[in-house]
C-alpha cells in the first residue's frame, strides 16, 4: 500500500497533505524518516510514526455530515487556539478528518470521515465534485455580473471555470443566490463576488454532490447513510453544471 493511502486511510489526513508531511520529515517508516514520496507499505509489518506518534489503520469506516457554525476552523487544532470543527464531534471516538474546508466566515455542510479513498474522491481535482452554496451580497446583482459567474471570472490571474448561478430573492438592500461551483480555490466564491464588485455578507455551503445540507442544526452533525456514502462514490464529474 502507498505510504500517502496508509496515512489517508489512518483518518490522519489526505493523500496530498500525506505527501507534504513526508516532504515536512513528519513520518517515519521503521524508525526512519521518510523523505520521498511513492514509498510503499506493509500495513500488517510496517511500523509507522506522525509527528513521533504511532499510526493505525481504522478497521470500521465512519461518514459524518456537520453544518459547521461561522466561527469556527477546519482544522484538527489550530496554533492560534480558536474553536475548531473538532470541538463539535468531540464524543467521537474513531479518528476523523475534514473533508476540505470551509473558511472562518463561511457555515455550511461540511463532511469529515476516516475513509481516504473518499476524501480523495472528493477533494482531487480531476473528480470535479459539484458544491453548492448560498451566498447573500449587498445589492441587487446584474444580468451581466451574473452571466460573468456561468461564463467564468478572473480572479487570482485565471479564469474560473463555469458556474452555476441563480437568484433566490431580492430584498431592498440585498440579494441572495445559489452558486454552485466544481473548483476548490481558495476563497473563490467570494473574490468572485468581490471581482464583480459586490460585498458578501453570508455564505454556506449546502450541498456536496447528491449531499444536501438539508434541515440539520447549526453545531450538529449525524451520521450518513450507506446510499448517501454510495451516491458520493459515484459521483463521475460535473456533467449538467450549466
Amino acid at each position: 500500500m502507498r505510504l500517502s493511502k496508509f496515512i489517508a486511510d489512518a483518518g490522519i489526513c489526505s493523500r496530498r497533505k500525506a505527501e507534504a508531511e513526508m516532504l515536512r520529515n513528519m513520518i517515519k517508516v521503521n524508525g526512519v524518516t521518510v523523505t520521498e514520496l511513492g514509498l510503499n507499505v506493509d500495513p500488517r509489518r510496517d511500523r509507522v510514526e506522525y509527528g513521533g506518534t504511532r499510526v493505525f489503520l481504522e478497521r470500521s469506516k465512519i461518514y459524518i455530515m456537520l453544518h459547521k457554525p461561522v466561527g469556527y476552523v477546519t482544522t484538527v487544532k489550530d496554533e492560534l487556539g480558536r474553536p475548531t470543527v473538532m470541538d463539535l464531534i468531540a464524543d467521537v471516538k474513531t479518528r476523523v478528518t475534514p473533508v476540505g474546508r470551509l473558511d472562518y466566515n463561511t457555515s455550511g455542510l461540511l463532511i469529515l470521515t476516516n475513509d481516504g479513498d473518499l476524501t480523495y474522491k472528493l477533494t482531487h481535482p480531476k473528480h470535479e465534485t459539484k458544491k453548492t452554496y448560498h451566498v447573500i451580497i449587498e445589492g441587487a446583482i446584474s444580468k451581466t455580473s451574473l452571466n460573468a459567474i456561468r461564463d467564468g471570472v478572473m480572479i487570482d490571474g485565471r479564469v474560473t471555470a463555469p458556474a452555476a448561478a441563480d437568484v433566490i430573492n431580492e430584498r431592498d438592500k440585498t440579494s441572495m443566490l445559489k452558486i454552485t461551483i466544481h473548483e476548490g480555490r481558495n476563497r473563490q466564491i467570494r473574490k468572485m463576488f468581490d471581482a464583480l464588485g459586490y460585498k458578501v455578507t453570508s455564505l454556506k455551503r449546502v450541498g456536496t454532490g447528491s449531499l444536501e445540507l438539508g434541515t440539520l442544526p447549526q453545531g450538529k452533525y449525524r451520521r450518513l447513510t450507506r446510499d448517501e456514502v454510495s451516491s458520493l462514490y459515484a459521483i463521475q464529474g460535473s456533467e449538467g453544471l450549466t
